[in-house]
């Protein structure tokens, strides 16, 4: 256990050090556990950046919205394919299984967020992403390892299909619902891509992430970008590497911090479909 320990924390590790080494003495090289010249300038060039605290707000709005949005209606689909009553069960499982394979390509992808109007809007963040075809399919997995008994005599007592959902599955679900409440929100945090697709030109609707490429971008090609003028002498001053890592930690951090929560149900949601004695 200490071996393996040690073989997962050194490499974050060795990304913190450099991160917090300054930036001249790193391209030297032979730093791993501990910075040889302790500086904050790599993190005060990140943060020096205007469009940063607008990024982390949108990052943390669409982390939560999508987070709950993705878990609901995934978890609606799920407890309706679950139900051996559904006569369309069989087809709307085949219909979610050839969108994991299939898809119409990003042009196609585009037209249609344009004619939704969702381009240039934050529901573009939410709304393409509420539902996935995996994460239903480990729900429903979850869900039809449950007594069907229970549904039968929640209706016997009087309950409809939605009291029965929110009151009995629901509860039950609680280790897949975290599995996949983490998946969802890594997702949501890392994702930057639909930013520079759809939400590029808009300032107010930047991401986290999408600002950091940007930092990045800026950092690696030596001048500054449009929106990263005041960043110009900085960049000068400091080397890829040491602001590829600060990068590194200021996005890792924050979601690293969502596991402690969620951990006690992370193990029994992952080994949802194996075999118990």
């Amino acid at each position: 256990m200490t071996v393996i320990l040690i073989i997962t924390l050194y490499p974050f590790l060795n990304v913190l050090a450099i991160s917090l080494n300054d930036s001249t003495d790193t391209v030297r090289g032979g730093i791993y556990l501990w910075p040889r010249e302790f500086t904050w300038e790599n993190y005060k060039t990140i943060f020096g950046y205007t469009g940063l605290l607008q990024g982390f707000k949108i990052t943390m709005l669409r982390t939560i919205a999508g987070t709950i949005l993705g878990l609901i209606s995934s978890s609606m689909l799920a407890y309706t394919l679950s139900r051996p009553d559904f006569k369309s069960r069989k087809f709307v499982s085949i219909f979610l299984a050839l969108t994991m394979y299939f898809s119409g390509g990003l042009v196609p992808t585009y037209m249609l967020m344009r004619h939704l109007d969702l381009i240039g809007t934050f529901w573009i963040y939410i709304l393409p992403s509420a539902v996935s075809a995996f994460n239903v399919f480990i729900i429903r997995s979850f869900m039809d390892g449950l007594p069907y008994a229970l549904q039968e005599s929640a209706k016997l007592d009087g309950a409809n299909d939605f009291k029965i959902y929110y009151k009995i599955i629901l509860p039950l679900c609680k280790p897949v619902l975290a599995t996949i409440a983490l998946f969802l929100a890594v997702g949501q945090w890392n994702s930057w891509f639909d930013t520079y697709l759809y939400n590029g030109n808009k300032p107010n609707l930047t991401t986290l992430q999408f600002e950091l490429m940007k930092v990045l971008a800026s950092t690696n090609q030596g001048a500054a970008m449009a929106n990263a003028n005041d960043l110009a002498n900085q960049m000068a001053q400091v080397s890829p590497d040491s602001i590829k890592m600060a990068i590194t930690i200021v996005v890792t951090v924050p979601i690293l911090l969502v596991y402690p929560f969620l951990q006690r149900y992370f193990v029994s949601g992952m080994t949802l479909g194996a075999v118990k004695a």
